[in-house]
This record gives C-alpha cells, sequence and structure tokens, in this order.
C-alpha cells in the first residue's frame, strides 16, 4: 500500500534507512574521519568543550582562523553535524574545519542532546540557543559577527535551516533579525512526514503533528540571507526530492538559494566532499558564505 508520494513503507524504509544505504561506514569512513579530526585537532590550537547551555552535550569546539599577518577574518561558521538527530560527535567532524580555518575562518563544532533525551523540536532550541552564545561572547571568543554563517550534514542540514527560519529579534531584543549571513545545508530532511514510516523513528517518536511542525517546508524563511542546498547525486531518489522540493518552494527573487547535486557521493560521502578544498561544493560552499560579506564590502 502506497503511504507518502505513491511510495510504500517498504520502499520508504529502504530509503530512508540511510545506514542501510552503506553498511560499513562505521568501521571503513568513520575511523578515518576521527583520525583526520585528531590531526586537526592536534595543531589548530582550538577551545574545546566550551559551555553553551545547561544540558549535558550543550558543548561546542571552537577553531582559530588562520589570518596572514595583515590580513582580515573572512567570517564565522558553526557547524553542526549529522546522525539522524539520535547519533554522533563534534569530535568525528572537525577536519571538517581545517579548510575554512586555512582560508580565514573561525569554525564551531557544536553537540547538542539527541533524541529520545529530547524531542526533535528542542534540538532545534539547542541550536538557537549555541548561535546566540556564540554571537554575545563573539569578541571574547573571535568570532566575527559581521559574517556570520551556520552549515550542517544531514540532521545538521536541517538544523543549519532552521536557523534561516528564526526570527533571532523575537528571541531577545539584542539580537539582530538578520543575525545569520547564510546558510549551507548538506544532504538535510526537511519534510519529515515520510520519516513516519521509517524504523529511524523509534528514537525520534514522531507523529503527524509534530513532523508537520519540525519540518521547514512547511513554513516560510525569517531571513532572505543565501542558502546553498546540497544532496548527492548517490542518495536514494527521495533525499534527492527533499533538497529540489525545498528549493522549488521557497526560491524566489527575494533570496539567493541554489540547490546541487554533488556527482559520486552518497549520503556520507558528502561529507567528505564538503571537506575538500578541491571540490564544487567546497567552492560553492565558500562563495555563499562570502557572499553577504562581500555585498558589504
Amino acid at each position: 500500500m502506497q503511504v507518502y508520494k505513491g511510495l510504500t513503507a517498504d520502499e520508504l524504509e529502504a530509503q530512508y534507512f540511510l545506514r542501510g544505504t552503506r553498511p560499513g561506514y562505521v568501521t571503513s569512513d568513520m575511523p578515518r574521519w576521527l583520525e583526520r579530526s585528531k590531526q586537526f585537532v592536534d595543531s589548530a590550537n582550538g577551545k574545546l568543550d566550551l559551555v553553551y547551555g545547561p544540558r549535558e552535550r550543550n558543548r561546542l569546539d571552537l577553531f582559530p582562523a588562520q589570518i596572514p599577518a595583515g590580513d582580515a577574518p573572512a567570517g564565522f561558521i558553526l557547524h553542526i553535524h549529522g546522525g539522524y538527530w539520535q547519533r554522533g560527535d563534534k569530535s568525528i567532524y572537525s577536519y571538517i574545519a581545517e579548510p575554512f580555518v586555512k582560508r580565514g575562518f573561525a569554525v564551531a563544532l557544536m553537540n547538542y542532546q539527541m533524541c529520545p533525551d529530547v524531542r526533535l523540536g528542542e534540538i532545534t532550541e539547542q541550536s538557537r540557543l549555541a548561535v546566540s552564545w556564540l554571537w554575545r561572547n563573539a569578541e571574547d571568543l573571535g568570532i566575527d559577527r559581521g559574517n556570520f554563517n551556520v552549515m550542517g550534514h544531514s540532521a545538521g542540514g536541517h538544523q543549519a535551516v532552521e536557523m534561516l527560519f528564526t526570527d533571532w529579534s523575537k528571541e531577545a531584543d539584542d539580537l539582530p533579525r538578520d543575525l545569520i549571513s547564510s546558510a549551507v545545508a548538506v544532504s538535510g530532511i526537511y519534510d519529515f512526514e515520510p520519516i513516519l514510516y521509517c524504523s529511524e523513528n523509534a528514537g525520534l517518536r514522531l507523529d503527524k503533528d509534530e513532523a508537520r511542525a519540525v519540518s521547514p517546508i512547511y513554513r516560510h524563511p525569517a531571513s532572505d540571507a543565501p542558502l546553498l542546498l546540497a544532496h548527492g547525486l548517490n542518495e536514494p531518489p527521495d533525499m534527492h526530492r527533499q533538497s529540489t522540493d525545498f528549493h522549488a518552494r521557497f526560491k524566489d527573487t527575494s533570496r539567493r538559494m541554489d540547490c546541487i547535486g554533488v556527482p559520486g557521493a552518497d549520503h556520507f560521502e558528502t561529507v567528505d566532499v564538503l571537506a575538500d578544498d578541491k571540490s564544487e561544493l567546497f567552492a560553492r560552499a565558500l562563495e555563499f558564505i562570502l557572499a553577504r560579506s562581500r555585498a558589504n564590502d
């Protein structure tokens, strides 16, 4: 029986059980990511496990920009990791910061309390808390408020988009509405209805009303900041649709929003491509992250 956009529950499970599309990533990709991250952290002079909120996992790592003498910082990036809102850790993905740090960006990677300990919407609240804390402490942390960006993969891509759906001036009087300069969202999920029919929902515990509430595709951005959406061309077709439908829903003349497919990459390989400073995805991400700062020059 078809349950969602012409797909059966079994077909949705095959497409959204992403660990099943690359069953060896825990023993092949993850050790490699951890080793690359350790090498970077050992030489990066970062500040680790800074506390941004009250929960146990409300911690972030901050890596300073590498800026040649006489040059100005390029900006700041907050990266939010994936893991279906249930798994993962910032320490696995520290290496993603390296190519951006070398181009003059300070980069933070955040942890957050995950499902099933919290509801999915509470993860978005934690991301907002991290952004607010970084903004308020920007001077002490060496963060450039003038080019303040968010980036994420998978669950983190959803969170990056949620930051553009946040009216920061309504969060607190000391936060500007246009706090976020741009967002880069890679392999994200923006419509949660299909997840209702998948095994990953055992940890998320979404019902139909909550699935709609946490789906940004049913709301409207609070910011016209540039947004780059990307997905791997080797990801399942409905993961492509997540990005292309979102792009079609919100792209208009009031904002710059592009959607690109990453050749030869599945859901997990897009992480490596994002961190490859020779890839088109990295070049496009850099272009978007610099867009507003260049416009203000």
